[in-house]
């Protein structure tokens, strides 16, 4: 399971970072790198509620295989586009819609599927071993992206990406977990009002929501303006783009490591609010940074506080769920995390052309250190998990 996910991650973040720059290649548009963001995000805000529902009444092993087959065909097209040089940004964008579509249904049964295959004591750990190999992915992907765009081509990175999902394809066909859907004769949209009841009566669950959406719409656009900072601000090409993402996915290995060995910690919530002021401390300072090794080192910081902070809002929420809700509940977990990102494209798109990339992408940051302090001083119940 984790060397089938970690290929199709490595191959998936190959095709982000060819994507991204392919984009701005063609259009030089940083409102259209925002668009892609968006389509790509956009059906798992409109659809992850339902799917979560799916997930607690299908195995979960089936949906994931459904959604690796779809996000390989779309990853094929768009090879044979780029191949045949009829690709234009709208295929791409309409592709994208198509994968975030497959990952709407397939994020909450992955995210249900992890607790089936360990034991409660050692969920934390499987949560943080399982975010390493995630970010394995985001170091190693982004570096042969960026020496396959310089020295192949973007066709490379697409094709590589569409065979990368064999392996969890595999892997998916004979596995076995001990998760047995319950029958049931309600109906989803019961399920689903049981999956947001249960949500809200938990324990500081509606703090970690709202967590989990603000954290992603304030710090996912700084990863999505890095092809206009890497052309326009240092004047480099596709193999700086690669290696400054592969140095914050080394951060980001670094935060994984870091959680998984310290366990089944205390005080979970103070942990991620601490983390929450580094993530947007180093946002800020990437923002107005003109130096590039310097940005290169604040964005292993911004990795490695960026996983701890997810890492550790998942483990909550995984650990105050139980298994017949856990799929309704990820996928309201998974509506905020994941809907906060076209959220956040969707805004910054429209202010990056006015205020400049820098400047949209620091205030973000600014605003993620306010956040954190907000939970920390004003709404004390998050400190206190």
């Amino acid at each position: 399971m984790w060397f089938g996910s970690c290929t199709s991650s490595i191959g998936t973040w190959m095709q982000i970072v060819a994507q991204g720059w392919l984009i701005y290649r063609l259009s030089h548009n940083a409102r259209l790198l925002a668009l892609d963001q968006v389509l790509g995000g956009l059906p798992i805000f409109l659809f992850s509620l339902f799917t979560g529902v799916i997930a607690d009444r299908v195995d979960r092993g089936k949906i994931l295989l459904g959604s690796q087959y779809v996000q390989m065909f779309s990853a094929g097209v768009l090879t044979l586009l780029v191949a045949t040089g009829v690709v234009h940004v709208w295929q791409i964008l309409c592709l994208s819609f198509l994968s975030g579509t497959a990952q709407a249904f397939g994020a909450p049964a992955y995210s249900a599927l992890i607790p089936t295959l360990v034991e409660k004591e050692d969920m934390p750990n499987a949560i943080a071993l399982n975010s390493i190999q995630f970010n394995v992915a985001v170091m190693i992907g982004p570096a042969l992206a960026g020496q396959a765009l310089a020295k192949l081509g973007e066709t490379w990175c697409f094709g590589l990406n569409a065979l990368s999902f064999l392996a969890p394809i595999i892997t998916l066909s004979v596995i076995s977990t001990r998760f047995l859907p319950v029958k049931t004769t309600e109906s989803m949209l019961t399920s689903l009002k049981q999956g947001i009841q249960f949500a809200r009566k938990q324990v500081s669950m509606e703090a970690l929501i709202v967590l989990a959406f603000c954290m992603t719409a304030l710090g996912m656009p700084m990863r999505t303006y890095i092809p206009v900072f890497v052309k326009d601000i240092f004047h480099r090409g596709p193999q700086t783009y690669g290696n400054l993402l592969s140095l914050m996915g080394l951060g980001s290995i670094l935060g994984s490591l870091a959680i998984a060995s310290a366990g089944n910690m205390r005080r979970k919530g103070l942990i991620a609010l601490g983390a929450l002021i580094c993530l947007g401390a180093g946002i800020s300072a990437f923002a107005f940074s003109r130096s590039l090794p310097f940005s290169g080192i604040v964005l292993i910081l911004v990795g490695a506080s960026m996983m701890a902070v997810f890492a550790t809002v998942n483990s909550l929420v995984q650990l105050i769920t139980t298994n017949e809700m856990r799929g309704r509940v990820m996928s309201v977990y998974n509506f905020a995390f994941r809907g906060g990102m076209p959220m956040g494209n969707l805004l910054s798109g429209w202010l990056v052309p006015i205020f400049t990339a820098p400047v949209v992408v620091g205030v973000n940051g600014i605003l993620l250190i306010l956040l954190a302090l907000y939970f920390l001083f004003v709404q004390r119940r998050l400190a206190a998990l």
